[in-house]
């Protein structure tokens, strides 16, 4: 059919004709869109206002995803083409053109935005890079450095660390150009490679130093179980062995640990039996205990006896039944003992040595000879004491006066 005439904007959007055939308004005349044989005009007319409204829906959705935000402007611009190729001649009644007017001036914002975003995407590309490129040289990092020196569980954390973030921004990072992407993985996997390399033959070294030592402590473990006839006598020689032990290295924990179990329970038992010789020792030595006791009660009255060379003969019958008594144990219970008998000895011996002192002949006269000199030297003061008194001179009175104190009381301590 051809196009009618321009009409008037005043008119309907859609017209139904006598066979059913819809037209909608457009602004250069009218349009066929369908035809709706079997039904009445107005259900002709409903059923393509319904297509636009669909159409509407469509557009209005699209404005409100942008309104909100989340959808990037190119995947705006690829639904607003999509529209935009459903608007084209589409078989709809009602205002098609402001429809396509509203996706255009949005196509025109959105062209705008994804610009914006292409800047966005590059800069986000180029920190992704610095980032990956970051990861690489730290793994690389710690493939050059020096296997001896390396901590290889606190490493392999570290490399694992890396390599969860690799995977991160491969996942959830921008997609970055293939040949930068598999430049950069080549040189994460070598790195990997490498430490990976390094830990196998550090391991592989570590059980060969640790298998010579499980060899050296195993025979020390034999020797220490040997040892186990000879008791508490086997122990210097189980000393001997712990030295050996401890300059011995490590095999690994947990054999180090069953290792050390057995050579332990093996000097267990020799000191269990110096412990059980002690034990039977300290019960035989109750007895002795009391008697030493009972010696030092006896001990007390040398302190109160002044007559030293009787002091002196009722300390060495003591010490006498002490020695007789013999040794006790344990050895702490024996050392106080001891203590407290010596300090009784001290006491005697400290009172006999000032008895001899005041005693000495030879001190005697040298304390003599100085006490003469002091009392000379005293009546001389008090001469020349009265005679500065008599004449008054105060500087020589002061003088006299603490010279003769001196001399007093230095012949006061010599006992005059």
């Amino acid at each position: 059919m051809e196009e009618a005439a321009p009409v008037s904007v005043d008119e309907p959007w859609g017209r139904v004709d006598d066979d059913g055939t819809v037209s909608v308004r457009e602004a250069g005349g009218w349009r066929v869109v369908g035809q709706f044989p079997d039904g009445s005009p107005e259900e002709a007319l409903a059923y393509f206002e319904r297509k636009y409204t669909d159409l509407a829906s469509e557009v209005t959705l699209l404005e409100v995803r942008h309104r909100r935000g989340g959808a990037s402007a190119s995947d705006l611009r690829s639904t607003a083409r999509t529209i935009n190729g459903k608007l084209d001649g589409a078989a709809a009644v009602g205002d098609l053109a402001s429809l396509v007017a509203r996706v255009a001036a949005l196509t025109q914002t959105l062209a705008a935005e994804s610009e914006t975003e292409a800047v966005a995407a590059r800069e986000a590309v180029d920190d992704a890079v610095k980032a990956r490129t970051e990861l690489v040289e730290k793994a690389e990092a710690l493939a050059a450095r020096d296997p001896r020196t390396v901590q290889w569980k606190q490493a392999t954390a570290e490399l694992n660390s890396l390599f969860d973030q690799w995977q991160s921004q491969q996942q959830n990072g921008p997609r970055l150009p293939k040949s930068t992407a598999q430049q950069l993985w080549k040189r994460f996997r070598d790195a990997r490679a490498t430490v990976d390399k390094h830990r196998r033959a550090f391991y592989a070294e570590l059980d060969e130093a640790h298998k010579v030592v499980r060899d050296r402590k195993t025979r020390l473990v034999e020797k220490a179980e040997a040892l186990s006839s000879k008791g508490e006598d086997g122990i210097p020689a189980y000393r001997e062995l712990l030295d050996q032990w401890k300059t011995a290295g490590r095999a690994g924990k947990k054999v180090d640990d069953a290792l050390w179990a057995r050579f332990k329970a093996a000097g267990d038992a020799l000191y269990g039996a110096r412990i059980e010789r002690e034990t039977a020792d300290a019960e035989a030595s109750r007895e002795k205990i009391e008697q030493k006791r009972a010696l030092l009660e006896e001990a007390k009255v040398v302190a109160d006896e002044r007559d030293l060379a009787k002091a002196r003969s009722i300390l060495t019958g003591v010490q006498r039944r002490w020695d007789e008594i013999g040794r006790i144990f344990p050895r702490d219970t024996e050392r106080s003992l001891d203590d407290e008998l010596r300090r009784v000895e001290n006491a005697l011996r400290s009172r006999e040595d000032a008895d001899w002192k005041r005693n000495d002949p030879e001190q005697k006269a040298r304390a003599n000879d100085m006490t003469r000199q002091l009392t000379d030297a005293i009546h001389k003061l008090e001469d020349e004491l009265e005679a500065a008194k008599k004449s008054g001179d105060k500087r020589a009175i002061s003088a006299a006066t603490e010279a003769l104190e001196a001399r007093k009381s230095w012949l006061k301590a010599l006992g005059g």
